[in-house]
């Protein structure tokens, strides 16, 4: 799916979203990957500040959209508020038109959880601990995968949440229709 060779780009926003993909930045840096990161925003909360830090010191680096293999949205998570912004319109856009794989953290920008419509197009959503309700009607438009955060089945019985996920090794799995 990757080399190393290959430059991952993320789209960081300014709160945990974007906070959760600069740690995947620092995290796929330090495994040796070519990792860029777009920063539209500079006014980063506080632990997201910190996140991109540590990413920069691991190598990743500041650069605009252009020509990636891979393209991570981390702008928006579920606190997303709509409509878009003029400039995450523009960005989506012509993140949509990349020709390569395209990933969204938890939920994709711009995703209308009323209508269903989406912004920003993923190939793939990588979601945690538990598929969401909300992305449910995205099954048919993008791979759905939750990623395992070792949370103990207590905490998944507390919060009703059925079937609890089973992770194997790798700690993601595949939602199902």
């Amino acid at each position: 799916f990757i080399s190393r060779s290959d430059k991952i780009l993320i789209g960081i926003g300014t709160g945990n979203n974007g906070g959760g993909g600069l740690v995947a930045a620092r995290r796929l840096a330090g495994w040796g990957y070519k990792v860029f990161l777009h920063l539209p925003a500079k006014n980063l909360k506080v632990l997201p500040k910190q996140q991109l830090e540590r990413a920069l010191a691991f190598g990743a680096k500041i650069k605009s959209i252009e020509d990636p293999a891979i393209f991570v949205d981390a702008y928006l998570g579920f606190s997303q508020r709509l409509p878009l912004t003029n400039d995450l319109l523009e960005i989506t856009g012509k993140v949509n038109k990349l020709n390569c794989k395209k990933i969204s953290l938890d939920i994709p920008t711009g995703f209308n959880k009323d209508t269903g419509e989406l912004v920003f197009k993923p190939d793939i959503i990588l979601t945690l601990a538990a598929m969401k309700t909300e992305l449910a009607p995205l099954l048919h438009q993008a791979q759905i995968f939750i990623a395992d955060l070792g949370l103990p089945h207590a905490i998944y019985n507390e919060f009703g949440i059925n079937p609890i996920p089973e992770f194997d090794e790798s700690g993601i799995v595949e939602c199902k229709q």
